[in-house]
């Protein structure tokens, strides 16, 4: 945890000073070990960052006052469609999103992605911005990503995507892809399509391709997603 996150609620009942009695009081204390007058970094969820003061230490809870001067840092340029990944891997995955920067995300249904993956807890709100903070906190950042759920293909590519891709490079990794993924694509706009372990059946990647999108590989090796996604990422956008 890099940043004390708080609420936007928090902040609005007390947006200057508060008391902290939860898992951050817990990180705080046991892996900052701050003490009274120790500065940290503060910041509010949709809004600004800047830093605290540790003003009172108690045994169960901490007071900080604070100060918010700084914006967040910029989002990618890019919307994410990723295919519902394996339960775990998907909270892995979707902090490291939120570390990363992305900003909009769209999970999808496919072919190779098992039907149980939609009822798992791990898809309820409150899991699914848990591990978005998760990855704010580790980020320095503030800006909540937003997390859509599209579970009919077909319906989603044909009716949706063009008009949300319309003006972006549009790209589907691919391990057949015909190109090379390209690199640094800077400021503009991007729509990735990642699919499951399995891949996109050749169906979808034709789906796909009907409405802009390219096939782009990583070269001879096939990668895992949560390995795929930050190296796609990192291409694109090098910081």
């Amino acid at each position: 945890m890099n940043l004390i996150l708080l609420s936007e609620r928090e902040h609005a009942v007390s947006p200057q000073r508060i008391r902290l009695s939860d898992r951050r009081f817990e990180h705080i204390t046991k892996v900052h070990r701050a003490q009274v007058g120790d500065r940290l970094k503060l910041g509010v969820i949709n809004g600004s960052i800047g830093s605290a003061i540790v003003e009172d230490l108690q045994s169960h809870s901490v007071e900080l006052s604070y100060a918010l001067d700084t914006p967040p840092p910029p989002a990618l340029p890019l919307t994410l469609i990723l295919a519902l990944p394996r339960p775990k891997v998907l909270r892995r995955t979707l902090q490291n999103l939120s570390s990363l920067g992305a900003k909009h995300i769209i999970l999808i249904n496919t072919w190779r992605v098992e039907k149980s993956y939609w009822q798992s807890p791990l898809l309820e709100s409150a899991s699914i911005e848990h591990s978005l903070q998760l990855g704010l906190e580790q980020a320095v950042d503030t800006i909540m990503p937003t997390i859509s759920q599209r579970k009919r293909f077909k319906p989603f590519v044909e009716d949706e995507l063009g008009a949300l891709a319309k003006e972006s490079v549009k790209l589907v990794a691919h391990p057949k892809g015909n190109a090379p993924c390209p690199m640094n694509l800077g400021a503009q706009a991007s729509t990735l399509a990642i699919g499951p372990e399995g891949g996109f059946i050749p169906y979808e990647i034709e789906k796909l391709e009907s409405i802009g999108f390219q096939a782009v590989n990583m070269g001879q090796r096939i990668l895992t997603v949560e390995t795929a996604i930050p190296t796609l990422i990192g291409q694109l956008f090098p910081r």
